[in-house]
């Protein structure tokens, strides 16, 4: 039988859910959790039984709707990975689930038809990590930087090529700067502003790590997603010469361990769940 409390995709970080569950009523609110997930080739289920369900159709299972609806939580961002730059393991799937209370993420881990649904969860997942998040603010960018239509970029999207969200996942070398924007980090994104506007980059939501309550044991400090046109916008930037300096200069300065993640997403609110 797959055990929610003592999954096999990771290890849970019980100080971290004693805080979810411990938050005080007035002191809690809504918390965004980002999930990165790399599923079997095949479904192993803890039962035994033979299948030819792949681990991504077996989480599809899975995929508890109504029970969010139920709490007051929702998708607000979902999409297969395209490709990945950086990090290791190499992840399958990104999803964003907000809910509206912390304690009503750790309600539902008690919920029967969540653990009658959640075997398929265990039979799909390889490893997974899943972050608490509260949205940070971003540096805007400085007045004569202009931030044209997608139409109108060099690389717009296409049918073949469309709209694609890079999601960078985050440690700093410097833990105390996880809840504002690191230095170096805040120089590289006022040198490559101009660059990344001209390519369409925009930015959907920069979240803080509160906790990560299932991983591989790593601390996590901060979640971004930015949104460019199509790939071909967002490789043009990242093959740009001044975004490589700002990167060598800056970037590589600040951070400790990444991934940087490729996603074409079927769901794309996190701009609107910020601001709702």
């Amino acid at each position: 039988m797959s055990d929610a409390l003592n999954p096999r995709y990771g290890t849970i970080d019980g100080e971290y859910g004693l805080r979810l569950a411990g938050t005080s009523a007035e002191d809690d609110g809504p918390i965004w959790m980002v999930n990165l997930m790399r599923y079997r080739e095949v479904a192993d289920y803890a039962d035994g039984r033979e299948t030819t369900v792949s681990g991504r159709e077996a989480d599809d299972r899975y995929a508890p709707v109504e029970i969010l609806g139920d709490i007051g939580a929702a998708p607000v961002f979902f999409g297969d990975v395209d490709q990945q730059l950086l990090g290791s393991p190499t992840w399958d799937r990104v999803a964003v689930v907000k809910y509206a209370t912390r304690r009503s993420f750790i309600d539902m881990q008690s919920r029967p038809d969540f653990h009658l649904a959640h075997e398929h969860k265990d039979a799909g997942m390889a490893e997974t990590i899943v972050m608490g998040c509260l949205p940070l603010p971003y540096p805007t960018a400085p007045p004569d930087v202009a931030f044209p239509d997608w139409a109108d970029v060099e690389h717009p999207p296409t049918a073949q090529d469309g709209p694609i969200t890079v999601v960078h996942v985050m440690r700093f070398a410097d833990a105390a700067a996880a809840l504002s924007v690191p230095d170096e980090m805040e120089a590289y994104a006022s040198a490559i502003a101009a660059t990344a506007a001209r390519q369409g980059a925009r930015v959907a939501g920069w979240f803080a790590v509160e906790g990560t309550i299932i991983g591989d044991g790593r601390a996590w400090h901060q979640v971004r997603f930015n949104q460019f046109p199509s790939k071909r916008a967002f490789l043009a930037l990242a093959a740009d010469p001044e975004r490589q300096r700002a990167q060598a200069e800056h970037r590589e300065k600040a951070i400790a361990d990444t991934y940087t993640v490729l996603v074409r997403p079927a769901i794309d609110l996190i701009a609107d769940s910020i601001r709702s």
